[in-house]
């Protein structure tokens, strides 16, 4: 289908000029653009008017996205949940009707940042600073990743463009906009609607906060944590770190020292619980039940419960009718010791 491009002071920038000129400019425009699509993204503050068909927000706790519908020169405004800090973009998807493979070239998408005013939905004058405007690609199935930090790491692909400005968390909400830059085309064109996603791109990142729990006897005493043998200054401040495993050690005089490993999960906040142990060794009985147990030849009436003893040198003895079995142990600070009486029965059969 013929159509002719137009000057729309509010959308596409007049490089044509004057009427007489209007032509010749805007086919200018149009090879320029499509040869150099970057040459236009410094633009300063423009002011415009626009349809805003609907404001949705990009969450990592939505990882499917938010679907809305956007007509010919309407615009989506996109705002941020509140764990940003793990996104490095954003994807929007467009899904455009079959219809839209008859007009090559009719529109062109735009992106801004710092929009002001920064709510209204339906016909409203806005500001804003463009990071994006390329023509819309002829395609039924069109993919924007958005990126929101410097070292996002996306790229462009056969099936994804990557815009080169960035749009700082804290430039949001950014606004989507499609604008007609041909006349001439039917009023069925004009009445076009495209579905659009938007979608969390996730980092590879996660966050833990710390919770920490003290034994009743020993409160606030000191102690250091290390994850991945770095040293975490403020435990009331949460962690990012990469997603997979990581080593958690902590180490003080006053409590049990502890090592282990946990998972950090990618756009998650994990509670990494650090549970505070009175040092004093331990020990645990496992015997049969008509056994008798001395500790430094004292009964252990309730053999059930775990005992605490200081640190040093100790005798165990297990009584079990005649049969009789001493051990000596030296105990550490810190430590838990399972003692166990094993009785075994062994049958050997001669050939």
């Amino acid at each position: 289908m013929e159509g002719r491009l137009i000057r729309q002071e509010d959308s596409v920038p007049d490089i044509g000029g004057e009427k007489g000129c209007g032509m010749l400019g805007a086919g200018f425009f149009l090879i320029i653009f499509l040869l150099f699509p970057g040459i236009l993204l410094h633009a300063q503050i423009e002011s415009f008017r626009t349809f805003v068909d609907a404001i949705i927000e990009v969450t990592p706790e939505k990882m499917t996205g938010t679907a809305v519908n956007i007509g010919i020169n309407n615009s989506v405004l996109i705002n941020l949940g509140p764990e940003a800090r793990f996104l490095r973009g954003i994807e929007l998807e467009i899904t455009a009707p079959q219809s839209w493979l008859q007009y090559r070239g009719a529109l062109v998408m735009a992106i801004y940042n710092n929009i002001n005013p920064q709510t209204g939905t339906g016909i409203t004058d806005f500001s804003g600073n463009r990071i994006a405007f390329e023509a819309l690609p002829n395609r039924l199935r069109i993919i924007y990743h958005i990126p929101i930090r410097a070292q996002h790491g996306l790229r462009t692909t056969t099936t994804v463009s990557v815009p080169s400005g960035i749009a700082q968390p804290g430039t949001f909400p950014i606004m989507f906009r499609l604008s007609q830059v041909m006349k001439g085309l039917p009023d069925e064109f004009e009445r076009t609607t495209f579905n659009l996603v938007a979608r969390p791109i996730l980092s590879d990142e996660g966050a833990v906060r710390f919770v920490t729990r003290f034994p009743p006897q020993l409160r606030n005493r000191p102690f250091t944590v290390l994850i991945n043998d770095n040293v975490i200054s403020n435990l009331n401040e949460q962690v990012l770190l990469r997603e997979g495993e990581h080593h958690l050690v902590v180490l003080s005089d006053d409590y049990r020292n502890e090592s282990r490993r946990f998972i950090v999960e990618r756009g998650r906040v994990i509670d990494l619980i650090i549970e505070l142990q009175d040092p004093t060794p331990i020990i645990i009985f496992e015997a049969p039940q008509n056994a008798r147990i001395f500790l430094n030849n004292a009964l252990i009436r309730n053999t059930t419960d775990p005992v605490t003893v200081e640190p040093g040198t100790h005798e165990v003895r297990f009584q079990v009718g005649d049969y009789t079995v001493t051990r000596t142990l030296n105990i550490q600070r810190g430590r838990t010791y399972r003692i166990a009486l094993a009785v075994d029965l062994t049958i050997q059969e001669d050939e």
